[in-house]
């Protein structure tokens, strides 16, 4: 655990402020679920709640059976992180931040094709995606609201991504987030 040096109070109601600086680090906004912890040493942690990271084994299997049936790369993602992918180096992508582009995606409540060899506009996943040429991304939906995303992406040169690849990613998009209201 890292120290901040910061020191707050707790009020009347029992309320503690969380620093802007370290909202905005965290990206945590206005009206995100925080999980409380507390261990042994009387330490009290919150934590972002992702829902999707609740289902991370569900999750796992998903894009694992993604990636063997589309034989490209795919993921799942939740409002911040990746939190799953299959057909590429878990270093690569798994517990990245998304960018700003996905987030923005998910807020807009878009579904995105692209293709670089069509010279298509190209959204960036994680902070630090250049090699892939080929994206799906359909956001995840549970009980109305955006919750994440899946992800499909090639590294071939030639990949092309079409209908095909988009029914399948809001199908998958679709299921997890039905499993996410059970």
């Amino acid at each position: 655990m890292k120290a901040t040096g910061i020191v707050r109070r707790i009020d009347e109601l029992g309320r503690v402020v969380i620093p802007k600086e370290i909202r905005r680090t965290l990206r945590i906004r206005e009206g995100d679920p925080l999980e409380i912890f507390t261990d042994r040493e009387g330490e009290v942690i919150l934590k972002k709640y992702s829902p999707i990271g609740e289902l991370s084994d569900f999750a796992k299997e998903y894009v694992e059976s993604l990636n063997q049936s589309m034989g490209c790369i795919a993921a799942i993602s939740d409002k911040d992180t990746i939190v799953a992918v299959s057909g590429a180096s878990k270093k690569e992508l798994l517990d990245k931040p998304i960018s700003e582009d996905l987030e923005n995606i998910m807020k807009r409540r878009e579904k995105v094709v692209s293709n670089k060899a069509d010279e298509t506009r190209f959204y960036a996943v994680s902070s630090d995606d250049e090699a892939f040429t080929a994206q799906v991304i359909v956001p995840i939906y549970a009980e109305g609201d955006t919750v994440g995303a899946v992800v499909l992406l090639s590294k071939e040169d030639k990949a092309k991504m079409g209908i095909t690849e988009l029914k399948v990613a809001e199908t998958a998009a679709g299921f997890v987030g039905k499993q996410m209201e059970q």
